[in-house]
């Protein structure tokens, strides 16, 4: 019983001493001055433009084409719905069977249908 006492005790203790963290209020884009000396909380506006650099990137790579001759898994990977396993097949597919000939003959790799297909086909080519 005593064990259980000292637990649940320590427990309270520790929860007590957390729960005024917990409570206070989200950081705001202009902190406000803190009387304990703790550094004013900016992650959020540093997420925020982190954020944005990366978005501006993937839709660069998002709207590039892409030679299924010559691309890497990586540069597969960017056409949508297409992970690294399924590009890992393009890439075999091509090795054993030689270069694509049109950009269609894409769907005779397992894990391409037409849904990948139609969703890709404008960025798909074959050079």
């Amino acid at each position: 019983m005593r064990i259980a006492l000292r637990s649940s005790l320590a427990i309270a203790l520790v929860v007590a001493s957390i729960l005024p963290f917990l409570l206070t209020p989200a950081a705001s884009a202009a902190p406000e001055s803190s009387s304990d000396n703790r550094p004013p909380r900016r992650s959020i506006v540093a997420r925020t433009e982190k954020t944005a650099v990366t978005d501006t990137k993937s839709e660069v790579a998002a709207s590039a084409p892409v030679n299924i001759n010559t691309a890497s898994v990586d540069q597969l990977m960017t056409l949508s719905g297409i992970g690294r396993k399924v590009a890992e097949k393009i890439v075999q597919y091509r090795t054993t069977h030689g270069v694509f000939k049109k950009p269609q003959e894409i769907r005779r790799v397992q894990g391409i249908g037409a849904g990948l297909w139609e969703r890709n086909r404008g960025r798909i080519v074959v050079e």
